[in-house]
């Protein structure tokens, strides 16, 4: 089974990075873009059997940092 994980910063959080293609989207005259918010796609191919709550585990242990990231999973 594929899944995509998409992990993404809190709101509240700084994120320096979207606020850097942020100011580069305006450098290269791109008008109208009020905010970025930059995050991460995991890609994953894991067994049919693979169950919801081991694939849950697997994003709050590795993938994604609860503190400060929200994440949410898709089969692809």
């Amino acid at each position: 089974m594929k899944l995509n994980v998409y992990v993404t910063l809190k709101p509240g959080v700084l994120d320096p990075q979207g606020k850097a293609i942020h100011h580069a989207l305006g450098s290269l005259g791109f008008q109208g873009v009020e905010d970025v918010r930059q995050g991460k796609l995991i890609q994953l191919d894991v067994a049919d059997s693979t169950s919801d709550a081991d694939i849950d585990s697997m994003c709050r242990q590795l993938l994604a940092n609860t503190v400060i990231e929200n994440y949410r999973v898709e089969k692809a």
